[in-house]
């Protein structure tokens, strides 16, 4: 058994959304075959717990406004540590950076497929970029 689409579609959105919050080392991991209560775990890093917080927030914007969809569990909204939130389909993770490390969720995981993730606003950066080098102008 695989990550449903639906799962794969709110787990993209909601990497998306980390992303334009500048989240890094974004890891979407397909849990089917070890978890029954959910697809897709999406964890995500971020660099203080001000960042943590507005990860968060954008994730749970963008998942109301494109998928009309809130969180059945918030955790962690205390310290901002790690922040998770549960829809489901799809568990978000966010993490401050150390937190991510001390915890170690990656490699519990490790043995579950990651399903890739692309940035779109960073691989529309590079096509804008590729483009003008390929036409030998310089942008301006």
């Amino acid at each position: 058994m695989t990550a449903s689409e639906t799962a794969k579609t709110l787990a993209f959105s909601a990497a998306q959304a980390a992303a334009d919050k500048k989240a890094f080392a974004i890891n979407l991991r397909d849990v089917t075959s070890k978890i029954a209560l959910t697809d897709v775990f999406v964890i995500v890093s971020a660099s203080n717990e001000r960042q943590v917080h507005a990860v968060v927030d954008a994730v749970e914007e963008k998942l109301i406004k494109e998928h009309d969809t809130r969180p059945l569990r918030r955790e962690g909204k205390g310290g901002e540590q790690w922040v998770l939130l549960d829809y489901n389909e799809i568990v978000v993770h966010v993490f401050h950076k150390e937190a991510r490390d001390y915890y170690g969720l990656d490699g519990l995981w490790k043995d579950c497929p990651e399903i890739e993730f692309v940035d779109e606003t960073e691989a529309e950066r590079i096509r804008r970029a590729e483009a003008v080098e390929g036409d030998g102008e310089d942008g301006e």
